[in-house]
C-alpha cells in the first residue's frame, strides 16, 4: 500500500465481514480509511432486487413479490436470488411451466429451515405434542400486546426440525422496545408451558426455546440496561473473539456478589415470561386446542388463517409502567406529534402511555422470528434460524 505515488489513479477496495478485529495499520488516514458498511436491504430494497432476478423467469401474473420481501426480513441479495432458484426448481421437477406463489413459499421454507423431511413418520403422540408446541408459541404471540404478527404455523418436519412458528412485524425494525422483548420472553416460553398445560410432561423440544429466552433475557440485564437492581451499566466485554488464545485469562469483570444479583434478575425475567404464557394459553385454552386440530388436520397455516383462528383471543393486560428508579417516576406528558409532512407509515399516536415503552437497543435486530421443533433424543431441541 505504500507503493502509490500521490498523484495515481488506482483505488484500492477491500472488503471483510470482521472490520472488528482488523489491524488498526490498516485504518489510519492514508489506507483504508473509508469504510462502507453494506447492511442487509430494507424492504423496499428487497423489492427492488425480487424484480431483478425475477426477469426471465416465467411467473404467474399475480406473483406476489411485495408479500416475498415481507417475509424475508434480513435476507441479503444473494438469499433472495437463492429463494426465486429455488423456486424455478420445484416448479420444473413439478412438471409445472410457470413459477407460483405456492412455490415461492416452499422456496422460502427450503432457505429458512431446510427441505422437507417425508420420510419421517412420527407417531400420533408426537404429532399432538408438536401441534401443541408450534401452537403454544403463536397463541401466546398472539395474546400479548407488543409482539409481531404471527404469518406462518407448520408442524411438518424440515431439516432436524419437526416444526416451526414465524413471527414476522409488517415493516422493519432496527430497534427492540423493553415490552417487546418481554413478548418475546414469553412467546419463546410458549411451546414448553402448552405441553406443561396439556400434556401434564413437558419433552426435549423446548431446549432451543429456553437457551434463547435466556441469552435474551441476560442481554436485558448485562447489556440493555434493563434491569433496576443492576443499573444502566454493560457487563462484561462482549466481543465475540474468534481467534483462540486472544483475550484468553482475561477474566469476569465484575463481582460474584453482582453476578449473583445478575442471575436473580435473569431468573425474575423467566418466571415472569413463563407466567405470562401460562395465563394467556389457560384463558384462551379453546382456541389453542382448535388451533391443534386444524394443524394436524392441515399440518401448515398461514397469516390469514391465523388471523381467523385468533380472532377472539384474550389478550394479556398491560404491563405496569417499567420505573428505573422508584424516586424519578416517568412523565404523564405524551410524545409530540410528527410534524405534517414527516410522517411516513400509518402508525398512531398511542392512547395509553402504560402500553409504550422507550427503552430501545443501539443494535439493529432481525424483525423475523422462528421456533423450530428440532428432533434430537426423542422430541427434540428448538432451534432458532
Amino acid at each position: 500500500m505504500d507503493d502509490f505515488d500521490e498523484n495515481s489513479t488506482v483505488i484500492l477496495i477491500a472488503a471483510t465481514s470482521r472490520p472488528d478485529v482488523l489491524d488498526t495499520a490498516l485504518l489510519r488516514p492514508g489506507r483504508f480509511d473509508r469504510q462502507v458498511p453494506v447492511e442487509a436491504p430494507s424492504l423496499e430494497g428487497r423489492l427492488q432486487i425480487l424484480k431483478v432476478h425475477s426477469q426471465g423467469k416465467p411467473l404467474v401474473e399475480n406473483i406476489d413479490l411485495y408479500g416475498l420481501a415481507q417475509r424475508t426480513p434480513g435476507f441479503s441479495g444473494a438469499d433472495l436470488a437463492n429463494v426465486l432458484n429455488e423456486a424455478a426448481l420445484l416448479t420444473a421437477r413439478s412438471n409445472a411451466h410457470l413459477i407460483d406463489n405456492r412455490a415461492v413459499d416452499e422456496a422460502v421454507d427450503r432457505v429458512m429451515a431446510g427441505p422437507q423431511k417425508k420420510t419421517r413418520l412420527m407417531n400420533d403422540h408426537e404429532r399432538r405434542v408438536t401441534a401443541y408446541h408450534e401452537g403454544g408459541h403463536a397463541l401466546v404471540a398472539a395474546g400479548l400486546r407488543h409482539s409481531a404478527p404471527v404469518s406462518k404455523v407448520t408442524i411438518l418436519p424440515r431439516g432436524r426440525a419437526l416444526g416451526y412458528t414465524m413471527v414476522v412485524p409488517d415493516e422493519d425494525k432496527y430497534s427492540v422496545t423493553r415490552n417487546e422483548l418481554l413478548d418475546q420472553l414469553a412467546y419463546a416460553m410458549g411451546g414448553r408451558v402448552a405441553e406443561e398445560v396439556v400434556f401434564h410432561d413437558p419433552s426435549t423440544g423446548g431446549s432451543n426455546d429456553i437457551t434463547k429466552a435466556t441469552d435474551t433475557a441476560r442481554k436485558m440485564v448485562t447489556e440493555y440496561g434493563m434491569s433496576a437492581r443492576v443499573g444502566t451499566v454493560k457487563l462484561g466485554s462482549g466481543n465475540d473473539e474468534p481467534f483462540y488464545g486472544r483475550d484468553a485469562g482475561s477474566g469476569r469483570e465484575y463481582s460474584d456478589e453482582l453476578a449473583f444479583v445478575v442471575d436473580e434478575e435473569v431468573r425474575k425475567l423467566l418466571d415472569d415470561a413463563h407466567a405470562e404464557a401460562y395465563w394467556v394459553l389457560n384463558e384462551n385454552r379453546d382456541i389453542l386446542d382448535d388451533l391443534a386440530t386444524k394443524l394436524l388436520e392441515q399440518e401448515t397455516l398461514n397469516r390469514h388463517e391465523l388471523a381467523d383462528i385468533f380472532a377472539n383471543v384474550r389478550k394479556h393486560q398491560p404491563r405496569e409502567t417499567w420505573l428505573f428508579h422508584e424516586d424519578r417516576p416517568v412523565s404523564d406528558l405524551p410524545p409530540v406529534a410528527m410534524p405534517a409532512g414527516t410522517v411516513t407509515d400509518n402508525s398512531t399516536q398511542p392512547a395509553d402511555p402504560a402500553d409504550t415503552d422507550t427503552e430501545t437497543t443501539t443494535q439493529p435486530v432481525t424483525p423475523a422470528e422462528t421456533t423450530d421443533d428440532v428432533d434430537d433424543e426423542s422430541h427434540g431441541d428448538d432451534q432458532e434460524k
